[in-house]
């Protein structure tokens, strides 16, 4: 993706999650200059990969197959004494797609917030081959338990939410209208627990055409913003 796209999409970001009245932490509107003045007291928010990530998962094609995220809060999985718990919102556009996957280690909750339909495909995944699966299956929405086939097409409303499990691959695409998307989730992992039907890549090569209107959580290691030593 060239890094105007990437600025693009997170100006459509903030403006969208300014509609629904969800606020960010202060150093989610720093610029890199900013990011590398306070480099020696953010060593945390950088290391837990807090922030701005974006994805067209390698395919060139944003907004039919991609996802706008900011990661709140997260622990580490080398840190198990730290947390536990991990807290996203993604920002989903019409028609736009986050490709099947799973999680080997991570449960999570994938809750509609506000928008339009949140529409789930899942399957599960065998244990040994790690394909897809076309047995039944239990699934939890808001706590209430739902049988479900294969791929069944799962419609969650503004205030649903799905709680979902390792080895269950998922699907899930924005259908009326954008929606904002909360997850809440066991410690997240991004570069070691996704699993994904297709391979497909999580983190985009970025062709640097403009200066970054934000820094991404793929940017706090690359030594041309000068954080790594903070």
């Amino acid at each position: 993706m060239r890094r105007s796209e990437v600025n693009e999409r997170i100006r459509e970001a903030e403006a969208f999650l300014q509609r629904f009245l969800f606020l960010l932490p202060p150093w989610a509107h720093w610029d890199p200059e900013q990011w590398r003045r306070e480099s020696t007291r953010t060593r945390q928010v950088r290391e837990h990969y807090l922030g701005w990530d974006l994805t067209d998962f390698g395919q060139g094609n944003f907004l039919r197959q991609g996802l706008v995220l900011f990661t709140l809060r997260n622990g580490s999985p080398a840190v198990p004494e730290g947390k536990t718990y991990t807290e996203k919102v993604i920002m989903l556009r019409d028609g736009q797609v986050n490709p099947f996957h799973f999680h080997w280690n991570k449960m999570e909750d994938i809750i509609n917030r506000g928008g339009g339909t949140l529409v789930m495909e899942l399957m599960p995944a065998d244990r040994e081959t790690e394909e897809a699966s076309r047995e039944s299956f239990t699934v939890y929405i808001d706590g209430v338990a739902r049988r479900c086939e294969a791929g069944e097409r799962i419609e969650l409303a503004p205030g649903e939410s799905i709680t979902l499990y390792p080895y269950l691959y998922h699907k899930f695409q924005a259908e009326g209208s954008d929606v904002l998307v909360g997850e809440v989730s066991k410690v997240n992992d991004d570069k070691r627990d996704n699993r994904y039907l297709k391979p497909l890549g999580r983190f985009p090569t970025i062709l640097e055409d403009e200066p970054p209107y934000r820094l991404l959580v793929s940017d706090y290691d690359d030594p041309r913003f000068g954080l790594t030593e903070g």
